[in-house]
This record gives structure tokens, C-alpha cells and sequence, in this order.
């Protein structure tokens, strides 16, 4: 590896350096452009990346240094094929719709750009022709749904489901009339040469940009899918945007796993061919009814509440084996029933095949940590699945109110991703404002493979020490204490009803949050929104509508939300973001390092830690004209040696441990307009 920042950048100019001048294409064609050093210090190092073959480039540049047009200008300058991945469907359609047709206009470069989503966003012909055939059995609402898509669907040359926005985004119907990669016949489909997601695939294959997120792009690389399968070999350049979230994106996606809703919708499109083809073989409609009782009872055998947790924890419960016993009995009646009947529809074809595959990941779960799964078919396709060599692994489980998931995933994805930078021909660039771990990027690099790169830190154009302030608050007990939450919320509930803005108040975990929100219910003197409440957009919405309004949030609310102006001038974060200690992954990642020697918690709880409090402490300024504080209660911060490397990771703030200070800092911002 080898190191490069700001300072060392060479002042010649380069013809992204140019474009993104103070007298270049962009100035010239976007209203309020403005030239950033920072900027053209990122793209000169990313156009070196796109036009050297083979290279690998991590950057990381600050909030505000202008990313986006920093990697899109010397793409499409190079005229090489392009694929972009970020980390939403938001992100992805804020790129494809607004910043690339404001560059290539400003650059008036021809480009033909593509948007891929995943198949789930597809109208699917053969499933709505199902859907509309067994109509009489749906509710009034859901038959009233399909008539509706059914006429859309004459209408519509993309048949991307968002067109239709009389529906709601969650309905109970678009399952039905969309496919997954369980249901969908791929080829064998007779709508395979008209079928939209093939469509959108092949107009992919043409285009010179295109624009992905980061589950479709590792879902469909990990499962080698038919679009990605043609695709990827014939990209020159792979940018993927907001990359610290690709490790953990890819563990998921780069494992195994089966839901009691994939079970469900397996006897679902049972139900359905049996009513099309199969009206004679009552059996197959009897062995469907089994297969979802025993589901149900399946899930009895879990934990009532909704946790996840290894799956040691339960896989010896007598309730538990004699579960899947009686699944496993239940299926391969179904596997008989269905490969006797096969012949008749691919439909039935295809759930023949997904049984198959059902039975071997229960195998494999029931038989786990064992490696030799007993085969469950003589079928080729899973055969071929079971011999694939995996990393070691660790099984898991996720419970909901009336479901549950069960995960088998890689305790590293090093070798699986990084056999994807193989080719000698793909530059690849990762970007993101939190990827350094005290300027050090090899963390992340280990995670994904990425054995040699070059690397470029870029600091925040943003006058830190002016426009921020972050405050650590005096005397508060152990963040053990019981008494923990209430002495922070003490110190926290005059700095917002000093402040003339909104607040965040960001947390570690969900219990924090709800214990939070009674300790603030009558303390504030501003509308308090709390997530779960309403949809994630749906609360940003209403609290940037309010100016002066406290939203409490987790996880999700921590990054990817870009808030400018006095509608949020105070952060607060509960606690040093150390995943929690119950995780199941993590806890097997502990365990694996400490038996090679290594010490877990400096090779990965801090440094993942330190990651995740930048992407929190990074909401606060978003703009040049922003002001705020930022409150990190975690007395560790300052009493434990590693809380340097913590502070030593955030931008150069102006420090304080005074109440006073923090207060008088907020009363003087402007108040909001």
C-alpha cells in the first residue's frame, strides 16, 4: 500500500482538475458551483485510478468535499464502461435522476446511463397472469389491486412497480405479481424475452453508466445471477460510493440463509400452480396446508420476542429438533409429490427445485457446525451448492413477531470479495467520508481482500473549530449505571431547549432510545419524534417541516441522512458505538481472532466503533453556513486511553466539559427562519 494526501497532490493540472475549476465546465454550467481544493485533489487522484487498468483506490473525503462530481467527472471523461454503486435506492436515484445528468450536460458528453434495481421492483407478466387467475380467493382489497396493476400493465414500457403510486410501497399484492430469486423460472419462463427485469438488464449491458446500490450489486454477485454474471466482466470501472457499508452489506449477502417467508411463499406458488395445472393432485394442496402449520410451529420453538442470537443457543432444545424433524418429513413428502408433477408447468418445475433447496438448508442448519450435510436429493443444482467451499461460518437466527430468519455467514468475506478485484483490467475505487481509522485505511482494506491500493485521506473543506462545538459532559456515572440515562438527559435538556434548531438524539440501542423518551416526555419544550413511530422519510420530513423539533433514533439514523441549516444544530450520541456484545456475529469474530492470537478488541471493536461514531458525529455539519454542538455522553471517552483514538478520529472541533459553554454556544445561532 502506499499513502497519499492532500498535501502531496501535484499541482498539473488534469482534465477532471480543469472541469471542476473555477472557470471549468461545471462553473460554468451549474449555478452556485463552487471550487473546492479538496475536490480537485479527490479527483485527480480518481482519474489516475480510472485510467490506470487494474488499480484499486480508497478514498476518503470529508462532508462537503464534493465526491459525487468528483468521481463522475473523470468516469465519464475516461469514456470507460462504468458501474456505480451506492448505499440506498435514495442515493442511487439522487445520482442516476439529478447528478449525472447535471455533469454530463456540463461536460456535453454523449452518455448512456442505466438504472438497475433489484428484480423485486419489477412488474413479473407470469406472475400476474397467476395472480389474476386465482383472484377469487384474495380479498376484496388485494383483487381490487391487481385489476388495477393489471391495467398498468398495458400501459407501462418499464414496468418498474414505483410507477404505480396509488399502491403503497408495503402492499400485500406486489409480492404477488413481482418475482424473487426463489420464484422466478429465469429462462424457462415464456415472458423470458419480454420480461421487464431482462430488459432493464440488457439496457444495462449497453450503457456507458450504471447505476446500482450495494444489496442488488452483492446480492447479485453472491448469488450469481444472469445480470451480474454478463455484466460485471465488461465494466472497466467499479465506484462504489459510501463504502464503509460494503463489509457489512456483503457478510449478509456472501452467506446462506432461510426464512419462514420463504417457506410461506414456496406453498403460496404451490397453491397457485395447483389451481392452474394441477387441480387433480389434491395431495400437493394437503402437503402445502402441513408445510405452513409446521412452519407456524416452527417458530414456536424460537424465543417469543424479537432478538438475534447464535444458533447453539437453541439447536439442542428437544422442541427445537423435533420442529424441523417434523418439517424435514413434511418437505420431502412435498419433493416426491412435486417431482412427479414437474413436468406439467415450469411453475411447478421451479418449486420442485426450491424444495430441494429448502430441505438443504434446513440440513445444513440441523446438522451445523458439521461440514459433510447428508445429501437430501440427487439434484445436480444442489449437490453443486453444498460442495461450494465456504470460509468458516456461523449460524444465527433473527426472530420477528410472527416469523424468523435463519443466517449462515462468513466470519470474513476477505477471499469472496476480494476474488472480484481479480481481473487486471477493472479499476475499482471505494469512497466514503468515514473509511480511516486514524488515517490508517488498512481495516478496511483487510475486510474486503483489497491487498494493494492506493489511498487518499481529503479533509472536510468546513471550518470545524468555528462552526462545531462537542461537548463531553462532567461527573456522569459508568454508562452501566442505572443511573446512567437520567444524569445524561439532565445535562442534555437545557442544551435543547437552548437550542434554536433540532436536535438528534442518536443511540446505541433501541432500549436507550425508548428509556430516553420517557425521561424527555415532559422536559422539552419542543415536538418530540421518535423512530418506529412513522416511516424513516416520512420523520425527516416532518421534522425539518418543524425547524425546532428532538428526533430519537437508532441505527438507521446515524448516516445517509443530510440535514443543512438551523433545522439540526444540536447532536447527541448516547454512548461510544461498540456493537453490542450479544451479537452472534460478532462474538464468533472475537472468538476466531483470540484462537489466531490477535486481540479483538483493538483489531476490530475499536476500529469499527470509531467508523460508526464518525458517520454519527458526521450529520451534525453538512454545509458551510452550519453551526452546532455535538454531545458524546460516554464518560470513557475521557477516562480510557483508546477514547483518544476516538477524538482523534472526529474533525477539529472546539472541545468543552462545560455545560455553560455548550449552552452559550447554542443560544447565540441564528435561530431558524
Amino acid at each position: 500500500m502506499s499513502d497519499c494526501d492532500i498535501n502531496k497532490t501535484t499541482p498539473i493540472q488534469s482534465p477532471s482538475r480543469e472541469a471542476l475549476s473555477e472557470k471549468g465546465a461545471l462553473a460554468v454550467s451549474i449555478n452556485g458551483f463552487q471550487t473546492r481544493e479538496q475536490q480537485q485533489a479527490t479527483t485527480e487522484a480518481i482519474e489516475k485510478a480510472v485510467n490506470s487498468a487494474g488499480s484499486r483506490l480508497i478514498v476518503e473525503a470529508g462532508t462537503g468535499t464534493g465526491k459525487t462530481f468528483a468521481y463522475l467527472v473523470p468516469a465519464l471523461l475516461s469514456g470507460k464502461k462504468t458501474l456505480i454503486s451506492t448505499g440506498t435506492k435514495n442515493l442511487q436515484d439522487q445520482l442516476y435522476s439529478k447528478d449525472l445528468p447535471k455533469v454530463t450536460q456540463a461536460l456535453k458528453l454523449p452518455c448512456l446511463r442505466a438504472l438497475l434495481k433489484g428484480r423485486a421492483n419489477y412488474l413479473c407478466k407470469h406472475r400476474l397472469r397467476q395472480a389474476l387467475e386465482g383472484v377469487a380467493f384474495r380479498s376484496p382489497q388485494t383483487a381490487k389491486e391487481i385489476a388495477k396493476i393489471e391495467a398498468w400493465s398495458h400501459q407501462t414500457s418499464r414496468g418498474d412497480i414505483a410507477e404505480v403510486a396509488s399502491i403503497a410501497e408495503n402492499a400485500a399484492v406486489w409480492p404477488l405479481v413481482t418475482s424473487n430469486t426463489d420464484n422466478c423460472l429465469g429462462q424457462l419462463c415464456a415472458d423470458y424475452d419480454t420480461c421487464f427485469v431482462v430488459q432493464a438488464r440488457r439496457k444495462a449491458m449497453e450503457a456507458d453508466v450504471i447505476v446500482v446500490n450495494h444489496h442488488l450489486f452483492l446480492a447479485d454477485v453472491a448469488l450469481k445471477e444472469e445480470g451480474f454474471g454478463e455484466l460485471l466482466p465488461n465494466v472497466e470501472v467499479v465506484i462504489l460510493d459510501e463504502a464503509h457499508q460494503i463489509p457489512d452489506v456483503a457478510t449478509r449477502f456472501f452467506g446462506d440463509s432461510l426464512s419462514s417467508r420463504q417457506i410461506k411463499e414456496l406453498c403460496r406458488d404451490v397453491e397457485s400452480e395447483y389451481e392452474e395445472v394441477a387441480i387433480d393432485m389434491r395431495q400437493l394442496l394437503d402437503a402445502s396446508e402441513r408445510l405452513k402449520i409446521a412452519v407456524d410451529e416452527w417458530r414456536l420453538a424460537f424465543p417469543f420476542e424479537s432478538i438475534k442470537d447464535a444458533w447453539t443457543s437453541l439447536q439442542p432444545i428437544p422442541q427445537m429438533q423435533a420442529a424441523m424433524e417434523k418439517l424435514l418429513t413434511i418437505l420431502a413428502h412435498l419433493h416426491e409429490l412435486l417431482k412427479s408433477a414437474q413436468d406439467r408447468s415450469k411453475g411447478l418445475e421451479a418449486c420442485f427445485k426450491r424444495t430441494q433447496q429448502i430441505q438443504w438448508m434446513v440440513e445444513r442448519i440441523k446438522c451445523y457446525p458439521q461440514e459433510n450435510i447428508k445429501a437430501v436429493t440427487e439434484s445436480a443444482t444442489i449437490d453443486a451448492q453444498s460442495n461450494t467451499k465456504q470460509p468458516q461460518s456461523i449460524a444465527w437466527f433473527e426472530t420477528y413477531s410472527q416469523s424468523f430468519v435463519l443466517h449462515l455467514s462468513p466470519l470474513s468475506i476477505a477471499q469472496q470479495f476480494g476474488s472480484l478485484l481479480a481481473d487486471p483490467k477493472q479499476s475499482w475505487i471505494f469512497t466514503s467520508a468515514t473509511l480511516a481509522v486514524q488515517k490508517d485505511f488498512e481495516h478496511f482494506a483487510e475486510k474486503l481482500g483489497v491487498s494493494s491500493f492506493q489511498a487518499l485521506q481529503v479533509e472536510s473543506p468546513f471550518d470545524f473549530a468555528k462552526q462545531a462545538l462537542v461537548y463531553v459532559p462532567r461527573y456522569l456515572p459508568n454508562v452501566q449505571s442505572p443511573l446512567y440515562y437520567s444524569e445524561l438527559m439532565e445535562r442534555v435538556f437545557p442544551l435543547i431547549n437552548a437550542n434554536p434548531g433540532g436536535t438528534f438524539l442518536l443511540f446505541t440501542s433501541h432500549r436507550a432510545l425508548k428509556l430516553a423518551q420517557q425521561l424527555i416526555a415532559d422536559k422539552i419544550d419542543v415536538p418530540i419524534l421518535v423512530q418506529g413511530d412513522k416511516s424513516k422519510q416520512q420523520l425527516l420530513r416532518e421534522f425539518e417541516k418543524a425547524k425546532r423539533a428532538c428526533l430519537l433514533g437508532t441505527g438507521s439514523f446515524w448516516e445517509g441522512v443530510d440535514i443543512r441549516g438551523q433545522a439540526l444544530s444540536l447532536v447527541v450520541i448516547d454512548k461510544l458505538p461498540f456493537a453490542s456484545p450479544t451479537d452472534p456475529i460478532l462474538k464468533a469474530q472475537i472468538k476466531h481472532l483470540k484462537e489466531n492470537g490477535l486481540e479483538p478488541f483493538n483489531t476490530l471493536q475499536i476500529p469499527n466503533a470509531i467508523i460508526s461514531l464518525k458517520q454519527g458525529a458526521g450529520r451534525l455539519i453538512r454545509d458551510i453556513e452550519d453551526h452546532g454542538v455535538l454531545v458524546i455522553g460516554d464518560p470513557r471517552l475521557i477516562a480510557k486511553d483508546y477514547g483518544q483514538l476516538f477524538m482523534a478520529s472526529l474533525p477539529s472541533m472546539s472541545r468543552t466539559r462545560d455545560n455553560k459553554k455548550a449552552i452559550a454556544f447554542l443560544k447565540n445561532l441564528k435561530p431558524s427562519e
